[in-house]
């Protein structure tokens, strides 16, 4: 079955090339890759254009910036595969990452897939390893031990049942999701899919993704929205950033809880008072 994976970009300079790099090594050889920029202001295109494309397999669509949800939607719009594969600009992977991850839509075990075989790509940065620590996930990896064998995020599945659907429902932080709640059902895992993904790795990278995520709806309306704020308010921050340094011998996660926290509490507001949710 032929495979179309899909990347949105934005503001991806610094990474895509890597991205590509592990994509042209798959042991998976009936795939295109679709690179979907999604109204990048930084050298992204200029990168993306200096590349052999034939090098690397790939092919460019350019779009507004709509966020990834958007992007991935026109990406599917225009590919040729049968299996669609949604993966990010900070990924990389193993050779066989393709192969593992496709087999049991092939198989006929399930329409949709995810890996649990997620690891930290710069580890070795106490940034990261602070992030890591914020999200309660094991050491390396990014997801909590235990990790259930189905979750709401798909990474693979069947294009008809993507169109069925309607694709994702563009929204920022929780679009990922969308296509779950409108399937009505979960991407299930596909053993031994290893590939890598960076978290933020110095304060400027922490305090704009804080941004990002802070603004998505919350549960329990303007409820949600006090119980967030008050989480991510500097008295909380300052006693979780201490009790956590402690316990995880990282005294520099105090500076990071601060100001991942304010991150969170400045991207309330803008969804709060400008209704402005994250793309």
């Amino acid at each position: 079955m032929k495979v179309s994976i899909i990347i949105p970009t934005y503001n991806e300079e610094k990474v895509i090339i890597k991205c590509l790099k592990s994509l042209s090594k798959q042991t998976y050889k009936d795939i295109e890759i679709i690179v979907v920029d999604d109204g990048s202001t930084d050298k992204t295109l200029k990168v993306l254009s200096g590349l052999r494309i034939s090098d690397f397999g790939f092919r460019i669509l350019r779009a507004e910036h709509r966020g990834p949800g958007a992007a991935r939607n026109l990406g599917a719009k225009k590919a040729k595969g049968e299996i669609l594969v949604f993966v990010d600009a900070d990924m990389t992977f193993d050779k066989d990452f393709i192969n593992r991850l496709v087999q049991p839509i092939i198989g006929g075990k399930t329409r949709g897939c995810f890996s649990k075989e997620e690891y930290v790509s710069n580890w070795e940065n106490f940034w990261a390893r602070c992030w890591n620590i914020n999200e309660g996930w094991q050491e390396r990896r990014r997801h909590p031990k235990n990790y259930p064998d189905k979750q709401k995020v798909f990474r693979a599945i069947l294009k008809k049942e993507f169109e069925r659907v309607g694709g994702f429902t563009p929204g920022g932080y929780n679009d990922d999701w969308s296509l779950s709640y409108k399937l009505g059902y979960e991407a299930t895992a596909a053993p031994g899919a290893i590939f890598y993904h960076l978290n933020p790795s110095n304060l400027e990278e922490i305090f704009f993704q804080a941004v990002w995520i802070g603004k998505r709806r919350y549960k329990l309306g303007l409820i949600g929205v006090i119980l967030a704020l008050s989480r991510a308010s500097l008295p909380f921050s300052l006693l979780i950033g201490i009790i956590k340094s402690i316990i995880f011998f990282q005294p520099q996660f105090l500076i990071f809880k601060v100001v991942y926290d304010f991150g969170i509490f400045i991207g309330i507001l803008a969804y709060v008072i400008f209704k402005e949710g994250s793309k």
